[in-house]
């Protein structure tokens, strides 16, 4: 085919051949990241990061509060056992048998014979107030029912 005279190419069919490189010669010498996509991957955690550290500071303080909803009920039970045996209400919690959850403070604000009031914060869920209040008292903001919890 050299040498053909026929041809409108006069050049032999030789010198068009691409040369394509070898798969011995592929081979990368690449050995990390480029800086792109290092930035791509920091842009995506942090995005990632943005959006669930307010999700996790909301469960936080509903775990404050069920924690302040649930010294209260324990609170309840312990105060009708003293009362069972006792015939009146405790004015403090150090003679009730009932444990309270970590960082929880709860106070007993009324004891008498015909009822009991009490009241529980945690510094973590502030300005969150729960309150509670059984018997013949004057009602414990912010719980407004006899033997239901509120809290503000």
């Amino acid at each position: 085919m050299a040498g053909r005279t026929d041809s409108p190419f006069p050049v032999p069919h030789d010198t068009f051949r691409v040369l394509l490189p070898s798969p011995s010669s592929m081979k990368s010498n690449r050995r990390g990241f480029t800086l792109i996509e290092l930035l791509i991957v920091v842009v995506i955690i942090g995005i990632l990061a943005a959006i669930a550290i307010p999700k996790f500071q909301n469960t936080k303080g509903k775990a404050n509060a069920a924690a302040l909803k649930s010294d209260l009920r324990n609170l309840a039970t312990a105060q009708e056992a003293y009362f069972y045996d006792l015939s009146i209400y405790a004015s403090d919690d150090a003679l009730l048998a009932y444990s309270k959850s970590p960082g929880v403070i709860l106070t007993i604000t009324e004891a008498t014979g015909s009822g009991w009031s009490a009241i529980a914060t945690h510094p973590a869920s502030y300005p969150l107030t729960c309150a509670l209040y059984q018997g013949n008292v004057p009602a414990q903001t912010p719980a407004t029912v006899e033997g239901l919890i509120g809290c503000q």
